[in-house]
């Protein structure tokens, strides 16, 4: 299934939670842009009911500390998701803590990112390597199984991050989302349900 984002986003057609959709062009790319606001939001596509399999996309983001924050949500049912996010300003942080922060999964409600770097510091987000353009372009491919997420970005020959769920969903609906005060830009989003 490859939906066409920025035919949605044209239609009004994205289920959207906290935040508005417009649709752009960039070179051969059309898709979605995400409205920046207070709080977590996201854009969910209709006819995306998704358990297992894979899911890509490609995602720009900036170099803001704090104000980039995006990825995907999967096994979506209202404001309770899985989600895998990236926080693009930390892609080539100077210091390697921020840098280990570059991606990260959580499992809404039951377990934001406060609780899990709180609780589980380390395991739930990770460094990206190769390190992307925090300005650019990438993409992401998140290959979701019965029991845990990986992300591989770009050409990356090995996920950048692999964890277990926390959330006791097993479907539901595939996301564009963004964090607080973040926006962003999503194209060529494509999901492949395992046989």
């Amino acid at each position: 299934m490859r939906p066409d984002l920025s035919a949605l986003a044209e239609r009004s057609a994205l289920k959207l939670t906290n935040r508005t959709v417009s649709p752009f062009v960039d070179g051969a790319r059309h898709g979605a842009r995400v409205s920046a606001a207070e709080g977590e939001g996201a854009a969910f596509v209709p006819s995306t009911e998704f358990s297992t399999g894979t899911i890509e996309i490609d995602l720009r983001g900036k170099d803001i500390p704090q104000q980039s924050f995006l990825g995907v949500a999967f096994h979506g049912d209202g404001k309770a998701y899985d989600c895998v996010y990236f926080r693009p300003f930390n892609f080539r942080a100077a210091d390697p803590v921020g840098r280990s922060h570059a991606v990260q999964y959580h499992s809404l409600p039951d377990y934001g990112w406060q609780r899990l770097r709180a609780e589980h510091p380390g395991q739930y987000e990770h460094a990206v390597n190769p390190v992307p353009d925090p300005n650019e372009w990438f993409h992401a491919r998140f290959v979701v199984t019965a029991d845990k997420v990986s992300v591989i970005v770009n050409d990356a020959s090995a996920a950048c991050l692999s964890v277990g769920f926390l959330g006791a969903r097993t479907t539901g609906l595939v996301g564009l989302w963004v964090g607080n005060n973040s926006g962003g830009d999503f194209a060529n989003l494509k999901v492949s349900s395992a046989a």
